[in-house]
């Protein structure tokens, strides 16, 4: 989730860098781009002035305009899918061992298009544009911090819509994405079904469960104990950087599996030398690991804008209907679900629960089951086990 996770989907950044880093980049270079909205109105009724996104595109758009996949990000996550911005980025995007010529999302086929969410985490990254917090609100010439509109799911979609129409493109041949990417792509086909011919969700169930909104707060309470948080006005001082490091933390370990912590790391100590029974100093191997990841990570995100997307994703479930079961009902078109049963964030079942709600008025859905040791995280590091089912139903 969300990409949630973490790098997960960040937990992210370093741990995705590292697994794709070997995948052969997608050519040619990729350019990124930035659309402007003057004027938005958020799903509850707020405006948000001078709203700005990333966006880049891979492939060639056909005269029809027929030819379009969108690619939802995750939680941590941004739109850099595939590719590479030059020839000396050390990995190419999250998803290039799917994204390309001749690979399953096939851009010799089709236009390929990814957009920065507002309150994208990653704000101090330089490759990354986005309207949140952090942003100078036009009418008081001081970042929002919390007085930023809440945001929702919706309005990711919306956002990524309005992008489309400025490219007259009216109809899209499938949306996908991993995480809250996959909550944006059951949006997308509960909210606007005429324009969505396929559906794709990876790693992500039809609504915020019980139990995911619990660990969304778990995973935002470290910050506002951070008293460097100043109930968000920060912007002027420094910055939360402990408290957010710790929630990246919490996000990192929930996104993989024990698998993954006992099989890499056990019991082993952090250094040779570093009995953690002599000193509260010394650290076991996983806990130096987990602080590597999320501090490195936190260094180009906002406090915030953690927050902000946690609450968008504790609010979502799919179309904003009377209840979960109308949102998912709205759903007409194909859909291919991909999870996997180590996901402790979606778990299988959730997955299962939405994909019968789904078919239950005859909507076609099948399901495409990931092995690994990752949990949450093979939405992205194993992709590659779905690539020959995503291909066939992208091209049935």
């Amino acid at each position: 989730m969300f990409r949630f996770a973490i790098k997960l989907a960040a937990g992210v950044t370093a741990l995705v860098a590292i697994t794709v880093a070997s995948a052969q980049a997608y050519e040619p270079l990729v350019e990124k781009q930035v659309f402007e909205i003057p004027s938005f109105q958020t799903f509850g009724g707020n405006e948000i002035k001078n709203v700005q996104v990333g966006w880049e595109a891979y492939g060639r758009l056909n005269e029809s305009k027929s030819n379009v996949i969108l690619i939802c990000h995750y939680f941590s996550g941004n739109s850099h899918a595939a590719g590479k911005y030059s020839a000396n980025d050390k990995a190419p995007g999250y998803w290039n061992k799917i994204i390309g010529s001749g690979k399953p999302i096939d851009t010799d086929k089709y236009y390929v298009i990814s957009v920065d969410t507002l309150v994208n985490l990653g704000v101090g990254n330089p490759k990354v544009t986005t309207t949140g917090p952090a942003s100078i609100n036009p009418d008081t010439g001081k970042p929002y911090g919390m007085s930023f509109p809440i945001v929702t799911i919706r309005d990711f979609v919306n956002v990524q819509k309005t992008l489309l129409d400025s490219l007259g493109i009216k109809k899209l041949h499938a949306v996908t994405g991993a995480s809250m990417g996959a909550l944006q792509t059951y949006e997308w086909a509960a909210a606007y079904p005429d324009r969505v011919k396929r559906v794709i969700p990876v790693i992500g169930s039809g609504w915020a469960t019980g139990d995911l909104i619990a660990w969304l707060n778990i995973w935002a309470a470290p910050i506002k104990l951070d008293p460097n948080w100043n109930e968000g006005n920060y912007y002027d001082g420094p910055p939360p950087l402990k408290g957010l490091a710790t929630a990246l933390k919490i996000v990192t370990l929930h996104a993989q599996n024990p698998e993954w912590s006992n099989g890499s790391f056990g019991r082993s100590w952090a250094k040779d030398s570093g009995d953690p029974a002599k000193s509260f100093d010394n650290l076991f191997k996983i806990e130096a690991t987990l602080d590597a990841i999320a501090s490195d990570r936190a260094v180009t995100s906002d406090a915030n804008h953690f927050l902000y997307l946690a609450k968008a994703a504790q609010l979502f479930y799919a179309g904003h209907g009377k209840t979960v079961y109308e949102g998912l009902l709205a759903i007409n078109a194909p859909v291919l679900m991909v999870h996997t049963n180590e996901d402790l964030i979606f778990p299988g079942d959730d997955v299962r629960e939405t994909a019968s709600i789904i078919k239950s008025d005859g909507t076609r859905v099948n399901i495409v089951e990931l092995q690994g040791t990752r949990g949450h995280l093979d939405g992205v590091f194993s992709i590659s086990q779905a690539g020959a089912a995503i291909a066939e139903f992208l091209d049935n």
